[in-house]
């Protein structure tokens, strides 16, 4: 045990003899509010941005139920860590489920890897997009070799720094130091925009404090100022888009939710406990920290990136996008992006004479749909970095704002990539039962920064910044398997022993975890409805059901033979 270690468990075990713990909590959580504030992700920026796009501030709400149930969950975990003293996975596979404990390390691997390519992706559109077309420049384009070379590059200076942080070096720190100050830049200017717009009367501030009630009926029904955009449109016309509408609304409202707490959180924070020497005084701090010093923040900076890209883009169309001549549409920066869905609403007003129809007379009659339409369309376009950089340019104009959007998009995407890599460099070591070795480490690492480069040829298109929203689709469903290991743990007598909640406390503690446990079901169940509906990709739902299936059948196995195993050793 360190001597800061040692020095904070005697505070803390003094200010709980005094029943002064409030004041302990405080001085000792400062770095988690500091840390916590300038470590928004890609996912949670994206997942944000698009929410904001979507729903305006109606959505307000979502993250802060989601960060909620994750600091619950993360709470438990920190509990039964604490209290133990032992690693999660070996408590979890000789107490409760060996299939529950790998599928836990297993989903945590799969979504560091698959998480580590929208990282990938944010960084290339970061420098694309932004970057890159300062001063006049035309970006870096879209061929693969420019690609190469700069995932190659992010991929080495990554592993160099995951390198400098394993040998604890000044330099790692340096760059830990720069990185944060490129995220806090973003975070504090989103701020700012929604400071500004708020003093200029650009948000109702009724509407805004309204989306902070949850509203259940936005997974089903269109929602912010697009909801009555559709209830004005006619009954053919409003079914048209509100099935697109909500299709789209679902993803987002899923991925941002994803991205509050991801299943590799979970496994990094008992682990990074046990590192720093915590035990059984720590777990008040740790709860403490975990409300104050992540969610509060996180609320804070998430809210404000919604309400930017709310005034930015929600509900918004461009003069030409709006013009029913056809020459003057085409003129629109994001016409290409709505002209698909537009077509498909005019063949499908067509009906049996769209084979029929040539495409010029197609195009005519999307420049002639209303505006409202054109209007719903445009909500469902997906942006990139640089569409988006335009909700800092209120506060710092254009050009300032490509600048300061690029570097920070960068840093997030930088940092997480680094994060990635060192999550799965622990979980490597975990499945080989080494906790200190160095080649399961190495592997584990080089595996996710690989997987993470990947993206160059297993993902395309314009808007490489949507990635961060599939892959938070995924984790959604990957994080029901934590969420319900922890509740099992939180009341495992041969866990817990003596620690063990009991009385209004238990309840307390289930209540809570049952909530959360039935929002993260309800989440995945969604987002897999959302897979087998999904005609783009028609392989999804069958591969997801046939392993939820295989993974179901080794929990029920798991189960079986503990209880035969324990009725075998059991005195008759």
């Amino acid at each position: 045990m360190s001597d800061t270690v040692r020095s904070d468990r005697a505070l803390l075990l003094q200010a709980q003899a005094d029943g002064k713990t409030l004041s302990a909590y405080i001085k000792l959580s400062g770095p988690g509010w500091l840390q916590s504030a300038t470590t928004l992700g890609g996912g949670s920026l994206a997942g944000s941005l698009f929410l904001g796009v979507l729903g305006g501030t109606s959505l307000l709400w979502l993250q802060i139920v989601a960060i909620t149930m994750g600091v619950v969950m993360l709470s438990a975990i920190s509990y039964v860590t604490l209290s133990t003293g032992r690693r999660p996975f070996d408590a979890i596979n000789k107490e409760i489920n060996p299939a529950l404990g790998w599928g836990w390390l297993i989903a945590t691997a799969m979504a560091n890897m698959i998480w580590c390519m929208p990282q990938y992706s944010l960084c290339y559109d970061a420098l694309d997009k932004n970057l890159a077309t300062l001063g006049g420049g035309t970006g870096l384009g879209d061929g693969v070799v420019a690609k190469s070379l700069v995932t190659a590059c992010i991929f080495l200076a990554a592993g160099w720094i995951v390198l400098l942080n394993v040998r604890q070096s000044r330099a790692a720190k340096f760059f830990d130091h720069f990185l944060k100050s490129l995220i806090a830049m973003v975070v504090v200017c989103f701020f700012g925009v929604a400071v500004l717009l708020i003093a200029q009367g650009q948000i109702d501030l009724r509407l805004t404090f309204s989306g902070l009630i949850p509203d259940f009926s936005q997974w089903r029904m269109p929602t912010g100022e697009l909801r009555d955009v559709v209830d004005s449109m006619s009954p053919d016309a409003s079914a048209f888009w509100t099935e697109r509408l909500v299709a789209s609304q679902r993803t987002v409202m899923i991925a941002a939710a994803a991205t509050a707490v991801g299943i590799n959180m979970t496994f990094l924070l008992p682990y990074s406990m046990i590192a720093r020497g915590w035990d059984k005084p720590f777990r008040g701090l740790a709860r403490f920290d975990l409300a104050t010093g992540m969610a509060i923040p996180f609320v804070l900076v998430t809210s404000c990136v919604v309400i930017a890209a709310s005034a930015s883009f929600h509900n918004r169309i461009d003069d030409q996008l709006a013009s029913s001549e056809l020459g003057e549409m085409q003129k629109s920066p994001i016409f290409d992006a709505v002209k698909p869905a537009l077509l498909s609403r005019v063949e499908t007003t067509l009906a049996e004479e769209a084979h029929q129809t040539d495409a010029r007379t197609k195009l005519a009659l999307v420049a002639a749909l209303p505006t409202e339409e054109k209007r719903v369309a445009a909500a469902l376009v997906k942006r990139d970095a640089f569409q988006l950089s335009l909700t800092l340019a209120p506060l710092l104009g254009d050009t300032n704002a490509k600048l300061v959007f690029g570097l920070g998009v960068f840093g997030m995407g930088f940092s997480s990539i680094i994060i990635l890599m060192l999550i799965n460099g622990y979980a490597f070591r975990e499945m080989v039962g080494s906790p200190e070795g160095t080649l399961p480490f190495v592997a584990g690492v080089l595996v996710a920064g690989l997987s993470g480069a990947s993206w160059v040829w297993l993902w395309s298109g314009g808007a490489k910044f949507w990635l961060a929203i599939f892959a938070s689709t995924f984790g959604m469903m990957l994080l029901p398997i934590a969420y319900i290991t922890f509740f099992l743990m939180m009341n495992s007598k041969r866990i817990l022993g003596d620690d063990l909640p009991t009385g209004i406390r238990r309840w307390i503690w289930n209540l809570a975890m049952g909530i959360s446990v039935a929002g993260a079901l309800a989440a995945a169940y969604t987002a897999i409805v959302d897979k087998a509906n999904d005609a783009s990709q028609p392989a999804a739902f069958p591969t997801v059901v046939s392993l939820l299936v295989i993974y179901g059948g080794a929990v029920v196995f798991g189960f079986w033979y503990r209880l035969k195993h324990e009725k075998q050793s059991s005195p008759s």
